[in-house]
């Protein structure tokens, strides 16, 4: 690797090269304000436009100004991050940006976590001389979809999103639109989010700096439930807010909070506090089974069998393919999500057993995800327009609900989750990270098929961080082909493999956010720090490790309610309140010339 000297502020750096003025200041502790700039190179995630000009810097030599963000190191370049003339210049930059901004931070839903605003004290703004049309007070209609907010009037064309949307997950629904004062990045002919390819997989709201986007926020509504003396509130937590809730409080990155956040969770009013991770471990037993059958068909040389089999536990991941690739909807298992299941046999399995009418119970579901509120009001996941989940809220609305309180999650003790729909295993901890759904299900189809103990529980060839990986498990015999898929750009590759005629998996896992649940939307903001993802990772193979069951048909939770309620794996029962069906989403839009 060619290495370069150069000199930032006094001090000599050797970088690779190819690197930029920004990674070179960075890596040598000096720090240098961006807006547009976001980057997750463990995950391949990278915008630089170096539209903002926030980052800029002073080099010798050169006349004009540079972004640091997209201006490569040369051999003795001379750099100046601090100069007069540089602080000066991000000012007055700052200060046109704010000059077109609302200034309602008191109302925001971004205050406190907004780029925008943490940049504006950094520089030391706090008069603007600067006066915009302020086209924010009344060019755009603010937008409300089931998942996602939008109020473009706050956008500042840093163009992250689009960015997320179109690079990273190959969606295609933001761009930018108009020029001038109006410019902001939106969807083709402005339309709702709702009537458009989006999945919601929320990726836009997890990189904007400021509160252009931001989640739709249920807490208010949960609140008023909890307090109604005729309403049973039950709430689900999914495994991947366990290993990040505690970031919210001051706790390292990687700390596994799930006794505490119970705690929380009873402090806070909800009548039953259960686990998600048991209707994960349903799900696998839903799922291994669909899988096991099909596998079974195609060995007796049916040809007709749908192969791979697609896991179907993202709601993101099943908007995408229901808009880009309709013709596959065959393929995906038809078992619901593992909150959909939670939801379906909570009102109805667990309603009876406490003499709760279904209308009378509110089910929360605690996720990572902003996709969730979406799959919440899907028709189909309803019972007569009443929903199987009634309000999803964030790993983030959560910490919001328990700072409210004034509880200090640090501080509290721990606890159990209620019985029976609490107990769960090692391999549902594992569906919140990418990989983690496919190894749960190879650890209860291997000893289904083969009647056999596994010989080694942890699938490690299952497991990483690449984009898109593969393995093949040796099922006594069977070669069981696996392909693992995170991030919407990844999974199209392997969806184009299979219409191809390419493809010779026998199941493919696909997560639509990338690293899975762990970096999903709705988690604590990381502002591309890989080292924070990487912490979580590793926290949900630890939580794995320390569970005394680790597959999930030894649960004997699960096995109770096979034997009391459903009957067994993918009967007439299970199917009827444990499985889907999808749809062609692909539209036309009609446009007046």
């Amino acid at each position: 690797m060619d290495m370069i000297k150069l000199t930032i502020d006094n001090r000599e750096v050797e970088v690779p090269k190819g690197t930029t003025i920004l990674k070179a200041a960075r890596s040598i502790g000096i720090s240098i304000p961006t807006l547009c700039h976001f980057e997750l190179k463990e995950l391949g995630v990278h915008n630089k436009p170096g539209g903002c000009r926030i980052c800029v810097v002073e080099v010798a030599g050169r006349r004009n100004l540079a972004p640091a963000c997209v201006t490569e190191c040369m051999p003795d370049m001379v750099v100046r991050t601090n100069s007069l003339r540089v602080i000066n210049a991000r000012r007055t930059v700052l200060e046109l940006i704010l000059s077109d901004h609302p200034s309602d931070c008191l109302e925001c839903a971004k205050s406190g976590s907004c780029e925008l605003q943490a940049l504006a004290i950094r520089l030391g703004i706090r008069q603007n001389p600067f006066k915009g049309p302020e086209h924010a007070q009344s060019q755009y209609q603010i937008e409300v979809s089931p998942s996602i907010i939008r109020d473009m009037n706050k956008c500042v064309m840093c163009r992250r999103c689009e960015t997320m949307c179109n690079e990273m997950q190959t969606v295609g629904v933001l761009s930018a639109i108009e020029r001038g004062f109006p410019a902001v990045v939106s969807t083709a002919f402005n339309q709702e989010l709702l009537h458009s390819p989006c999945t919601f997989c929320g990726q836009c709201v997890a990189v904007c700096p400021v509160g252009a986007l931001t989640e739709v926020d249920h807490t208010p509504k949960i609140l008023r439930a909890i307090i109604d003396e005729k309403k049973k509130t039950v709430v689900q937590v999914a495994p991947a807010v366990r290993v990040a809730l505690g970031e919210e409080f001051g706790m390292k990155p990687g700390s596994i909070v799930t006794g505490k956040m119970v705690t929380a969770l009873r402090m806070l009013g909800f009548d039953y506090v259960f686990d998600t991770d048991w209707s994960a471990d349903l799900t696998i037993m839903e799922e291994g089974t669909e899988l096991i059958g099909r596998l079974t068909k195609f060995l007796n040389g049916d040809k007709d069998v749908k192969l791979p089999i697609l896991t179907s536990c993202c709601p993101a991941w099943v908007n995408f393919f229901e808009h880009q690739f309709p013709e596959l909807k065959e393929l995906p298992s038809t078992a619901k999500s593992p909150q959909q299941m939670f939801g379906a046999i909570a009102k109805s399995y667990f309603a009876d057993k406490i003499n709760c009418k279904r209308e009378d119970m509110v089910c929360v579901s605690v996720m990572p995800c902003l996709a969730k509120k979406y799959e919440c009001g899907r028709d189909e996941l309803k019972v007569n327009g009443n929903p199987d989940v009634d309000y999803s809220i964030s790993t983030r609305e959560l910490a919001r609900l328990i700072k409210q309180a004034n509880i200090n999650l640090a501080e509290l003790p721990e606890s159990e989750f209620d019985s029976p729909l609490g107990e769960s295993t090692g391999a549902a901890v594992i569906f919140g990270t990418t990989g983690g759904v496919i190894e749960a299900a190879v650890r209860t189809a291997y000893e289904v098929i083969t009647k056999k103990q596994l010989p080694k529980i942890d699938f490690e060839e299952l497991r990483g961080l690449e984009g898109i990986r593969s393995a093949t498990i040796d099922v006594d015999g069977l070669k069981l082909n696996i392909g693992i898929a995170h991030g919407l750009k990844n999974a199209r590759k392997l969806l184009e493999d299979i219409k191809a005629g390419k493809c010779n998996y026998h199941a493919i896992e696909i997560m639509a956010c990338p690293g899975g649940c762990i970096d999903g939307a709705g988690q604590p903001l990381h502002h591309g720090n890989g080292d924070i993802i990487k912490a979580r990772w590793e926290a949900i193979y630890r939580a794995d490790k320390e569970m005394p069951i680790r597959k999930s048909h030894e649960n004997p939770s699960i096995q109770a309610i096979y034997k009391e309620f459903l009957g067994e794996p993918c009967g007439h029962k299970s199917h009827e309140l444990l499985h889907t069906h999808y749809f062609d989403q692909q539209t036309t839009v009609e446009v007046e010339l």
